[in-house]
């Protein structure tokens, strides 16, 4: 109901793009809302003065105490479970959830059916997979929209006038461990990494995060064929009756998976006799021509997408449809110049040695650009996985220590150039220092495997300046992608 929240006192835990549109959202449907905030900058300000107008109380500054008469904190992803404030809600019998637990418990109260979830999530390809999986469902004909995670609010979709078929949601580890009454018509984990283990204390407590996506789902859990932790997950989750689990693989599919035959992606999952049967769904020179490349990553989430639409019973020729369709985000795998043979590709949005290491495999020889906060990530399995495609690498940012490290161990034939740098010029100089290392033929690629933020605002940041490097080298020879 729309007044579940009326007259209630209502803590939101932070600002940003998910703390400002749940209090937005729970001050319209009439809750007594106060958001904490421990920065107070010039855009903590701002956002502070428009949610004021509304009648939000905002306190900058101090994120850690609870304010009298809190009946509900809400939180946004980036507050770590340990945070002071949510010891203040334990002692005071006060429930935390956070932002996509609020909006799923919102769903259907515009007095119209509640769309149903087909949720993402996984260390890397998640907004890849959601928008591949929106595009799919589009081309079927279905009312959809990619939500979540991906920098569409929730409360924008299932509190706003217009009426949807099925979402395509994505989901953080950090928005799951806050979601514990989400129940998914499908989900899928697409891989398991070490990432972001400051905020989870530990890989084993990352995992269970990722795995409460599939609690409750209702048709399909989706996992990973070549990455068994991720069935394992399925295995752990406690799913409704008769919901099943589905496989996707780069190779030829079992019963019951998604996989590639002979450049074809196949179904033996969503057929009448799983056994005998496949159905061809889309060629990889199909996704190719919307991706901008059939690297095994793409094909993967391609795969993943694939499943939870026909989870949902999207028609084979809607698959093929929505992956031509497809457009991927800037920064993810983006081929910005070919520049005197040398083709420079932009995936600053690979910021873990997961994400690099799947984007390393896509070409050779390479001249890599790496470097910048390593988030207490290593760098050994990366670098042993990848040496034999290295022509060269430059190093940049707060971490490259740790890289140039890794390197020395298990590629030391590989030349290495280190810029003792963390300003944003050093991506000209690395860009200069990478195209001296490549030979006509080569790939130079922006592939960092650490976070942006000792040297830029974001990794979109990053990617803007190599994009602007590269086609400062020579305007004139460049053929621009």
């Amino acid at each position: 109901m729309t007044d579940t929240y009326a007259g209630r006192h209502i803590t939101v835990a932070g600002l940003g793009v998910s703390g400002v549109p749940a209090a937005r959202a729970l001050r319209g449907l009439g809750a007594q809302v106060t958001v904490v905030n421990s920065s107070d900058g010039e855009r903590q300000r701002a956002e502070a003065t428009e949610l004021e107008a509304l009648g939000v109380t905002v306190r900058l500054g101090d994120g850690d105490t609870l304010p009298a008469g809190t009946e509900l904190v809400v939180t946004t992803p980036g507050w770590k479970p340990t945070s002071p404030l949510f010891d203040a809600a334990a002692t005071a019998g006060v429930e935390v959830v956070g932002d996509v637990e609020i909006a799923w418990r919102l769903r259907g109260s515009q007095g119209r059916p509640a769309a149903p979830w087909l949720a993402v999530t996984g260390t890397n390809g998640k907004t890849t997979t959601v928008r591949m999986l929106a595009a799919i469902l589009e081309a079927a004909g279905l009312r959809t929209a990619a939500v979540g995670n991906i920098g569409v609010s929730l409360f924008d979709v299932v509190l706003g006038e217009q009426e949807y078929d099925v979402l395509a949601v994505e989901l953080s580890s950090y928005q799951l461990h806050w979601a514990p009454s989400l129940r998914a018509h499908s989900a899928a984990v697409l891989n398991l990494a070490p990432d972001h283990l400051d905020w989870h204390g530990s890989m084993q407590a990352y995992a269970a995060d990722k795995g409460r996506i599939y609690e409750g789902s209702q048709i399909a859990c989706v996992y990973n064929a070549a990455d068994p932790g991720t069935e394992e997950l399925v295995r752990a989750a406690d799913v409704a009756e008769g919901c099943r689990a589905i496989g996707f693989t780069l190779g030829a599919p079992g019963p019951s998976q998604l996989g590639v035959v002979d450049g074809i992606l196949v179904d033996r999952a969503f057929v009448e006799n799983r056994q005998r049967q496949a159905q061809e769904l889309a060629e990889v020179v199909d996704l190719a021509a919307g991706a901008g490349t059939a690297a095994p990553h793409t094909i993967a989430n391609a795969l993943a997408a694939a499943a939870l639409a026909r989870a949902y019973g999207v028609p084979a020729a809607a698959v093929r449809d929505g992956l031509r369709a497809f457009r991927p985000e800037p920064h993810r795998i983006e081929h910005v110049a070919t520049v005197g043979g040398v083709d420079f590709v932009d995936d600053s949005k690979a910021t873990n040695p997961h994400a690099a290491q799947a984007s390393l495999a896509a070409y050779e020889p390479i001249v890599w650009i790496a470097g910048g906060l390593a988030k207490g990530a290593t760098f050994d399995e990366l670098v042993t996985a990848s040496a034999a495609r290295l022509r060269g690498a430059v190093l940049i940012g707060a971490d490259r220590t740790l890289i140039r490290e890794a390197l020395a161990r298990h590629a030391p034939q590989v030349p290495v150039v280190d810029l003792d740098r963390t300003d944003t010029g050093a991506m000209s100089a690395a860009v200069q220092a990478a195209a001296g290392l490549a030979e006509s033929g080569d790939t130079v690629l922006l592939a960092p495997a650490c976070a942006s933020m000792d040297m830029f605002t974001n990794y979109n940041k990053r990617g803007e300046a190599f994009a602007d490097a590269v086609r400062a080298l020579a305007p004139g020879r460049a053929e621009h992608g």
